[in-house]
C-alpha cells in the first residue's frame, strides 16, 4: 500500500473551519474544506494521530478508491475490484454505511446492500466462508459516499464516532456532543486562558461536558486516549507498533499535564438529579482532582476562587421547548447577566444559545458572535468581556463614571497590601467594618418595556380600591390595552398568568418576539411579583376542545380568594386555569340568589359557580360535566370550603343527562363550550346549532318561578329569536362585566331566561 493516503474527516456542520486548523496542526497536508468535512493527504502516522487527538472530528475515513459510477452495476464492480483480502479476513465482520444519491440509486439501504454484496462475493471461499454483518462492533466499517456521479469508498478508522470519548455514560435531557463542546471552548479562547493559568466555571453544567473537555485541553490529554475499540483494530493494514508508539507518547503527555497544579474548574447545577451523574463522568475521565461540581442556582452563582483570579464563564442555557418556558428562560438569562456583572468583573464569558434574542436580555454586549449548529438547530455563541463598558442595564453611566469604574477594577486587581492593625484604648484589635451588601441591579427596561410597565402600574392602581372592596385576589390587569403588546395578564394572588395572543401573519415574528420579551422583563418590576411566579402561555384560535387539553403535568395548584370563598387554580398544566375570571359577576349573582334553592350547574367545569351557590345558602347543588378530571377538581373546590354534603357531582353528556333527568331546580346556570367532540359523548355539540334543544331541555327541569342563566363566549353567537316566543328572555351581558374586563366587553354574552 502507499505511504500516503487520502483522508476525509467528518464533523458537525459549522465546525469545518476549526477542524481544518486542528487537522493541519496534526499533520494533514493539502487540506481542503467541504460541507461538514475536511479532506487532505496524510501518512499512516498522521491518520492515527488524528484519531487520537482530534477534538472536533466525528470520523476519520481513509479513502481506498475513487471511481465513476453510472448505475448499481458500476457500484458493484467498482467495489469488487478492491483486494479485500488485504483488509479483512474471509470470516470477519463488517458494517456498511452509504450516503448520497443519484446514478440510479435513490435508496441508501440499496446502495449499502450492493457494497456489501461485492465485498462478500470477493472474499467468499470455496468452503463457504464469507464475512458476516455486525452493525454494532464490526471488524471493518466501510463507508461509501456518492458525490455527483463519483463513488468514494473509505475505511472508517475511528469505528464509533470520535465524539464518544467514553467518559459520558450518563447524560442529561439535552446534552451537547463532546466535539461540539470542545469547539465552543476553542472559539471561546479557553486554550489561551488555560495557558495563562485562568479558571473556568459553568453555572449550568448539566453532567459536566464543558468541564471535562476544558480540563482535557488544559491538561494536554488526548480526547480519545481512553478509548479501547477502534475501527482499525482488526484491519489487516493496521500497524500496531506505530499505534503503540503514538499512544504511549499521548499517555506521557497526559501524565505530565495531570502532574501540574490543577486549574480551578468548577461546575454548578440546579437540578440535584444531575450532580452525581456529572461527578461520575468526571471520575471516569480521570479528572477528579481538576473538576468539582456543586449544586446551585444561577441566581446564587459565585465563581471567583479568589479576588485576583480571572478566567472564563461558559454555559449552554436551555432554549425553551415547552409551554410557558418563555418567562422562566427570560429570567434565567437575566439572572445570568446579573451574576456576571456582580461576581465576574474582568472575566470573559461564552454563552452558547439556540435563542439569541434571549441572549440580548442579559444586559451585557457581546463583542463577537459565532454561528454553530447543534444537530439541526441553528445556534449562536456569544463572546463577552465582563467589563462595565459592556453593561447595558442599570443606570446610564457618564464617561467620568466609567473611568472611575475602570480605575476601581484596576485597583481590585492590584496585589493586596497588609493593613496596619488598629487597637482600641483597651489594647484589643478593632475589627474592620463588614463590607456593604452588594446592590442587586434591576435590569433597565427598554423604552417599550418601560412604557408597558407604566401601563401595568396604572391599571393596578386604578383597580386597587375595587379589588379590596370586592374581596378578590384574582383578576385581569391587562388585556391588549396597547395593540403592539398583544396579551392578557391576570393576577392570581401572588402569581401572574400571561396569555400571549398569536400575532397576525402581517407582524414580523422577530418584532413580536422582542415585544414579548420586553413585556416579560417589565412584569415582575411593575407588579412587584417574583420572576419565578410568572407563567406564560400562547393562546391561538382553538378548534374543538383543544383549549381543555392537558399541556403539562406539574399538578401544582394555587389557592385564590373570590367573594368569600377559596378556589384552586392550576396555572401550568392546561391552557385555561380552572377559573374563568370574566364570569365572576355571574358567580356573585348566583351566590346572592341561591339561598334555599336547588341549584343546577351544567357544563360545570371545576364547579366554581356551585361553590358560590353553596356559599349563598343553596339547599343543594348538582354539577354535571363530561370530564372526570374537572369533576375531581370540582370535588376539591367544594371540600376546600366545607361543602362536601348536599352537593352532587354527575359525570355525563349534559344533553343525555337532561333527557334522562326528572328532578326540578330553582336556579340553573349553563355555560356551554362553543364546540365539543369528546369520545365520551354521542355526536358533536355545537352551541350555535344545539342551543334551542339545550335550553328547552333545561327549562323542562326548571321549577315554577325559577331562573335559568345562560352564557357563552363564542364571539359570533346569536340567540335564536324563537326562544323569546316561548320564554321570557332578557340579555344581561352588560351587568356581567366587571371593571377588569371593561376594555373587552365582548368577552362573553349572558341571558336571564324564565317561564312566561
Amino acid at each position: 500500500m502507499s505511504d500516503r493516503f487520502e483522508l476525509f474527516l467528518t464533523c458537525p456542520k459549522g465546525l469545518e473551519g476549526l477542524l481544518i486548523e486542528e487537522a493541519v496542526g496534526l499533520g494533514l497536508e493539502e487540506a481542503r474544506e467541504h460541507t461538514s468535512a475536511v479532506r487532505g493527504m496524510a501518512t499512516m502516522e498522521t491518520a492515527y494521530r488524528l484519531c487520537l487527538w482530534s477534538r472536533l472530528a466525528n470520523r476519520v475515513l481513509l479513502v481506498l478508491k475513487r471511481f465513476p459510477m453510472k448505475d448499481a452495476e458500476d457500484l458493484y464492480h467498482g467495489v469488487l475490484d478492491i483486494e479485500w483480502q488485504d483488509h479483512m479476513l474471509n470470516d470477519g465482520t463488517l458494517a456498511v454505511e452509504f450516503s448520497g444519491h443519484g446514478s440510479g440509486i435513490d435508496n441508501t439501504h440499496f446502495g449499502a446492500l450492493k457494497v456489501k454484496d461485492a465485498i462478500v462475493d470477493k472474499l467468499r471461499t470455496p468452503q463457504g466462508d464469507r464475512p458476516s454483518i455486525d452493525k454494532l462492533n464490526p471488524d471493518l466499517r466501510i463507508h461509501l459516499r456518492l458525490d455527483r456521479g463519483e463513488a468514494i469508498l473509505s475505511l472508517d478508522l475511528s469505528g464509533h464516532s470520535l465524539h464518544q470519548r467514553g467518559y459520558r455514560l450518563q447524560q442529561g435531557a439535552a446534552p451537547l456532543k463532546e466535539n461540539l463542546a470542545a469547539a465552543i471552548l476553542i472559539r471561546s479562547g479557553w486554550p489561551r486562558i488555560a495557558a495563562e493559568g485562568g479558571a473556568l466555571a459553568d453555572p449550568m453544567c448539566g453532567v459536566g461536558t464543558f468541564l471535562v473537555e476544558a480540563a482535557m485541553i488544559a491538561a494536554d490529554m488526548a480526547p480519545n486516549l481512553r478509548r479501547e475499540q477502534w475501527g482499525f483494530t482488526a484491519w489487516l493494514g493496521h500497524v500496531p507498533a506505530l499505534w503503540k508508539k503514538l499512544h504511549e507518547e499521548a499517555s506521557e503527555r497526559a501524565a505530565a499535564g495531570l502532574a501540574k497544579p490543577p486549574l480551578w474548574i468548577r461546575g454548578y447545577e440546579a437540578d440535584p438529579r444531575l450532580i452525581q451523574p456529572g461527578r461520575n463522568n468526571v471520575e471516569r475521565a480521570g479528572l477528579s482532582e481538576w473538576i468539582k461540581i456543586y449544586q446551585g442556582e444561577v441566581a446564587t452563582f459565585e465563581p471567583r476562587p479568589d479576588q485576583n483570579q480571572k478566567g472564563l464563564v461558559i454555559c449552554n442555557p436551555p432554549y425553551g421547548e415547552r409551554l410557558g418556558d418563555e418567562a422562566s428562560l427570560l429570567y434565567l438569562y437575566q439572572n445570568l447577566g446579573e451574576r456576571l456583572r456582580q461576581a465576574c468583573l474582568n472575566w470573559e464569558a461564552a454563552v452558547f444559545t439556540g435563542a439569541p434574542d434571549l441572549g440580548k436580555r442579559m444586559g451585557i454586549r457581546s463583542h463577537k458572535q459565532y454561528s454553530f449548529w447543534n444537530g439541526a438547530l441553528p445556534c449562536k455563541l456569544l463572546l463577552i468581556k465582563v467589563l462595565p463598558d459592556q453593561f447595558v442595564t442599570g443606570e446610564r453611566r457618564t464617561p467620568e463614571q466609567r473611568q472611575a469604574e475602570r480605575e476601581q477594577a484596576a485597583y481590585d486587581e492590584a496585589p493586596s497590601v497588609p493593613q496596619e492593625r488598629q487597637y482600641n484604648k483597651n489594647g484589643n484589635p478593632i475589627k474592620p467594618a463588614p463590607a456593604p451588601a452588594p446592590v442587586i441591579e434591576q435590569p433597565r427596561l427598554s423604552e417599550g418595556g418601560q412604557m408597558f410597565a407604566n401601563r401595568l402600574q396604572k391599571n393596578l392602581k386604578a383597580m386597587g380600591k375595587w379589588v379590596k372592596r370586592e374581596g378578590i385576589d384574582c383578576y385581569r390587569v391587562y388585556d391588549a390595552d396597547m395593540p403592539e403588546y398583544s396579551m392578557a395578564i391576570d393576577l392570581y394572588h401572588d402569581w401572574v398568568h400571561v396569555q400571549e395572543y398569536a400575532a397576525p401573519k402581517s407582524i414580523d415574528p422577530e418584532k413580536a418576539s422582542a415585544r414579548m420579551f420586553d413585556a416579560l422583563a417589565a412584569i415582575p418590576q411593575a407588579l412587584n411579583i417574583d420572576k419565578s411566579r410568572v407563567v406564560v402561555k400562547r393562546r391561538e384560535r382553538q378548534s374543538g376542545t383543544k383549549q381543555y387539553e392537558r399541556q403539562a403535568a406539574q399538578g401544582k395548584f394555587v389557592e385564590v380568594n373570590e367573594g368569600g370563598i377559596k378556589l384552586l387554580v392550576n396555572l401550568t398544566d392546561y391552557l385555561d386555569t380552572g377559573l374563568f375570571l370574566d364570569h365572576r359577576p355571574m358567580r356573585m349573582r348566583i351566590q346572592k340568589e341561591a339561598a334555599g334553592k336547588r341549584f343546577l350547574n351544567l357544563f360545570c367545569y371545576t364547579a366554581t359557580a356551585s361553590v358560590h351557590a353553596a356559599k349563598g345558602g343553596a339547599r343543594s347543588t348538582t354539577s354535571v360535566d363530561l370530564s372526570k378530571t374537572y369533576l375531581d377538581w370540582a370535588r376539591r373546590n367544594l371540600s376546600l370550603n366545607g361543602f362536601s354534603d348536599k352537593n352532587r357531582l354527575e359525570q355525563g353528556d349534559v344533553m343525555a343527562w337532561l333527557e334522562a333527568s326528572r328532578d326540578e331546580y330553582d336556579l340553573i346556570f349553563i355555560d356551554p363550550p362553543t364546540f365539543s367532540n369528546s369520545k365520551r359523548m354521542e355526536g358533536i355539540f355545537d352551541v350555535q346549532r344545539d342551543q334551542v334543544q339545550l335550553i328547552d331541555l333545561a327549562m323542562a327541569r326548571l321549577a315554577p318561578g325559577g331562573v335559568l342563566y345562560f352564557s357563552n363566549n363564542f364571539r359570533k353567537f346569536e340567540l335564536e329569536p324563537n326562544l323569546s316566543e316561548r320564554y321570557a328572555v332578557e340579555e344581561i351581558s352588560a351587568q356581567t362585566i366587571d371593571p377588569d374586563f371593561a376594555r373587552n366587553t365582548k368577552i362573553h354574552r349572558a341571558w336571564k331566561i324564565t317561564a312566561r
